[in-house]
């Protein structure tokens, strides 16, 4: 398969409506093209625009910043001697001030088909703010990673909106980064200019490895494309007490803590028969983040079949797997604050509701949960399908 980047695309043929315009760009690591050039070195070397801001997301131009809430400062790139500004520290939304010297911006970020990744909701702050300022938004567009994977886990009620979520979509969606940019336009920001350059030669059914593309990683615990195959998922472990494998070379496909017992939990896992994925007892000792330099006792989920594997669910019966085999209330949620929200309960505002956790303190049941998910999902592939940009 040849596919194209939304940024190489515009390196091919730059849109008329750049073309002399002051542009500002809003990009990160893996923002390159398929010849491994930064998007900075690309429009800082055109002379067909003029680059004249830089602007990062979470973890910064370079995923140099490594948790949530940890922020960063911006400042001159020492090449283009144009200023920097961060998108997570002070400011999430662009000022006036920001935004005064540009005639346009450009948004190039790799998404990873999660809806609590945080980059689309920087998008979305970005979108709003050029609304009011009138600046036309260009996205170039990239491959959602794990589009293979069908729609699951519930989809978000708006009462849970926060910096981990800013539209009724489902955690995990099958929407690239573009698609998600026009939903957002389309319900939420109708006065933004919004162009979006589609990747070229993409089919949704496809997974990132497929695709010929080079993978940078877009932030600093997704270091490959099958991290992101399971991340809608076992990302829910950070607003638990329980590590996501951070501290590991392979975080996200680990999950585990000092206090279960491994071999009880794999078991536990095996006799649930679920699709798509086989599991492995894997201990590992984190050197930061929970539990650093203590011995972890826990699982691997090895996905094998992406068309019918639902990282959601899998999660799920993982976390209620972990309730089962541990002792008595040793599985405990995690109290605010997580990503700027100071009131709602971390888990549920990263699956989107207080259902599913409430399905897993009250041990209710999994089947009737899921099935709820399987209703919410249906409807907003419907409407989904009345923007969708690319093929199965």
């Amino acid at each position: 398969m040849k596919v194209l980047s939304g940024l190489d695309v515009v390196t091919l043929r730059l849109p008329a409506g750049l073309r002399g315009k002051r542009t500002g760009l809003l990009c990160h690591s893996s923002s390159i093209s398929s010849d491994y050039r930064h998007i900075t070195e690309i429009f800082g070397q055109s002379k067909q625009c003029r680059l004249v801001a830089l602007f990062g997301p979470q973890h910064g131009l370079s995923g140099q910043t490594q948790d949530n809430m940890t922020e960063w400062e911006g400042g001159t790139d020492p090449v283009l001697g144009i200023p920097i500004y961060s998108l997570y520290g002070e400011h999430r939304k662009p000022t006036a001030g920001m935004l005064e010297e540009m005639e346009a911006l450009v948004i190039d970020l790799q998404d990873v088909g999660a809806r609590l990744y945080t980059y689309i909701w920087t998008v979305r702050l970005c979108m709003e703010a050029c609304a009011e300022t009138g600046i036309p938004v260009y996205i170039l567009d990239r491959p959602n990673p794990i589009g293979r994977i069908q729609p699951d886990g519930p989809v978000l009620s708006e009462e849970y909106f926060t910096f981990v979520g800013g539209a009724c979509i489902p955690l995990c969606h099958r929407m690239t980064i573009g698609e998600m940019a026009i939903w957002v336009k389309e319900k939420y920001i109708p006065g933004c200019e919004l162009h979006v350059i589609r990747a070229e030669g993409w089919r949704r059914n496809t997974m990132y490895q497929e695709t010929g593309l080079p993978w940078v990683l877009p932030s600093p615990n997704m270091p490959a494309p099958q991290t992101a195959a399971v991340y809608p998922g076992t990302v829910l472990a950070e607003a638990l007490n329980i590590s996501e494998g951070r501290g590991t070379v392979i975080p996200f496909e680990l999950t585990g803590a000092p206090w279960i017992d491994g071999r009880r939990l794999l078991d536990e896992m095996r006799c649930r028969k679920l699709p798509g994925c086989r599991f492995r007892m894997h201990d590992f000792i984190p050197t930061f983040h929970k539990y650093s330099g203590e011995y972890c006792r826990g699982i691997q989920i090895h996905v094998t079949d992406p068309s019918i594997f639902r990282p959601v669910a899998t999660a799920m019966h993982l976390f209620d797997s972990i309730i089962r085999t541990s002792p008595e209330g040793a599985l405990k949620f995690n109290p605010p604050p997580y990503e700027y929200e100071y009131r709602l309960m971390p888990f549920d505002i990263l699956s989107g509701d207080s259902r599913m956790r409430e399905v897993l303190t009250e041990g209710l049941s999994l089947k009737d949960e899921t099935a709820r998910w399987e209703a919410q999902t249906e409807t907003f592939m419907a409407d989904f399908r009345q923007i969708s940009l690319y093929p199965d």
